[in-house]
C-alpha cells in the first residue's frame, strides 16, 4: 500500500484515494516482486465483475529505484498468466491504463479498446488482451 500510494498519489501528484476496498475481495490476488527484502514490483489481478466485465489487472508498479531493471515485464507476464490460471474459461482480460504506457502494455498483447479519458487528472485507455491469441 505504500509503494502505491508513493508513487501513484505522491510522486504523480494525484491526490486521490487509492484504497479504493477491492483489496480484500476474496478472490483477488497480490502479485508483489521482492528485491533484496524491498517491494520492488506490484499488481493485482481482479475476477470479472469487479473493475471490468472481463478478469483485469491493476495498480501495475514498480518503485523508481527498480525501473532500471525492466522488473514491469516479469511482473506483468505474471499477472497474466495468473489471470488465466485463476480464470481459464474467461476470454480476454481488461485494463485501464495510462496512456503513455500504452506500448509498454502493447508488448504484452493488449490492443486499446477505448478513446482516452481523464481518471484523476491523467490520461487513461482501456485496454484489452485475448489470451487465446497469445498463447
Amino acid at each position: 500500500m505504500k509503494l502505491r500510494v508513493d508513487v501513484f498519489v505522491v510522486e504523480q501528484n494525484c491526490p486521490y484515494p487509492e484504497l479504493d476496498n477491492k483489496d480484500h475481495h476474496s478472490e483477488v490476488r497480490h502479485i508483489i516482486g521482492m528485491v533484496n527484502g524491498d517491494i520492488a514490483a506490484y499488481c493485482r489481478v481482479l475476477p470479472t465483475g469487479l473493475s471490468y466485465s472481463a478478469p483485469s489487472i491493476g495498480r501495475v508498479i514498480v518503485a523508481q529505484a527498480y525501473r532500471a531493471d525492466k522488473l514491469g515485464h516479469e511482473l506483468l507476464r505474471r499477472a497474466i498468466e495468473s489471470c488465466e490460471t485463476l480464470w481459464p474459461n474467461e476470454l480476454e482480460i481488461k485494463i485501464g491504463a495510462q496512456q503513455h504506457l500504452k506500448g509498454y502494455y502493447q508488448q504484452h498483447g493488449f490492443i486499446r479498446c477505448s478513446e482516452m479519458y481523464l481518471e484523476d487528472g491523467i490520461p487513461h485507455i482501456d485496454m484489452v488482451r485475448n489470451p487465446t491469441k497469445h498463447n
